[in-house]
This record gives structure tokens, C-alpha cells and sequence, in this order.
């Protein structure tokens, strides 16, 4: 069987793959050496998209050396977008929501503060955003994205009057 290196609970783009079940998931969570390889894969991945992984514990990330030349290829070719998503949605399902927490943080920032991503702007707002399982958190990071949409009157992810009023 084809496997996955970020498995969900749904089918993806390849048909062959089967979504794994919630027995699978908890045998996954309780092997160390499995959790270990998952980490070691979303590093390699963020690797590939100029993202480094500075803390494990807490999930912390910042831009690798070669973000400018990795940024390029993520803005370039969008079905990198749906990997990120299927990421995001696979730490969750894995126990790593802070992992999911960071790194939405880190695309909000990048495209909508420092605006290095232009072309991963929607998919950030659309999809990775709405993959946060934690309301509070998610709460939180619709507000962020909030705070730095322009125009501010055009923001369509969150009620203006819930957010004006948000803390």
C-alpha cells in the first residue's frame, strides 16, 4: 500500500492511499519511535519550504537561512498550499496542535505583516487558519490576521463586531 508522510482521516489526492482510522492513530501516538519519525518529517518539510523548527517542545518556528529562494517556490506552485493544509490537519490529528498553532502564526505573519508570501495569503486565511482545532487559539489567530488585514473593512474570516471587542 502507498503510505503517507502526513496521514488524515480522509482521502487525498492519491486514491490509493487509505485514511488511516482512530485505532491507527492512537497506535501511532503511543510509539515513540513513530512520533519521533513524524517530527523528524515535518522538519524536513518545513526544511523544504524555508522554515526551521526551533524548538520541539513548544513548536516555535523561524525562516531557514534560504527563505528567500524557498519562499520563490512556494509562491510560485500552489499545490504547496494543500500540503501545508494536509500538514496542519495531520499535526492535529497527531497531538500537536501547538505545532499547528505556530505555524499558521508563522504564514499570517509572512503574508500579511511582512507580505513575503502574497500567493499563500488566501490559503492562509481560507484553510489553514480553519485547520487550528483549539477554538480559543484559532480565536486568536482569526483576531491576529485581523489586526493586520488592510483594508481591515474587507476581512471576511470573523465578525468585525466580535473582534473589535476580542481580548
Amino acid at each position: 500500500f502507498p503510505f503517507r508522510l502526513f496521514p488524515l482521516r480522509e482521502h487525498g489526492m492519491n486514491w490509493r492511499a487509505k485514511p488511516l482510522t482512530c485505532q491507527e492513530i492512537q497506535a501511532f501516538k503511543k510509539s515513540k519511535e513513530v512520533m519521533q519519525r513524524f517530527v523528524r518529517a515535518y522538519k524536513l518539510m518545513l526544511r523544504f519550504y524555508g522554515i526551521v523548527l526551533i524548538n520541539e517542545e513548544t513548536g516555535e518556528l523561524k525562516r531557514a537561512e534560504n527563505w528567500a529562494e524557498r519562499f520563490q517556490n512556494l509562491n510560485r506552485f500552489s499545490h504547496n498550499n494543500l500540503r501545508i493544509t494536509r500538514i496542519l490537519k495531520c499535526l492535529g490529528e497527531m497531538g500537536y496542535e501547538h505545532y499547528q498553532v505556530h505555524l499558521v502564526k508563522f504564514f499570517l505573519t509572512e503574508t500579511l505583516v511582512e507580505e513575503t508570501l502574497p500567493n499563500v495569503r488566501r490559503s492562509a486565511l481560507d484553510y489553514f487558519l480553519f485547520t487550528i482545532r483549539s477554538k480559543q487559539k484559532r480565536r486568536e489567530l482569526v483576531h491576529y490576521a485581523w489586526q493586520h488585514f488592510r483594508p481591515q473593512d474587507s476581512f471576511v474570516w470573523g465578525p468585525h463586531e466580535k473582534l473589535l471587542k476580542y481580548r
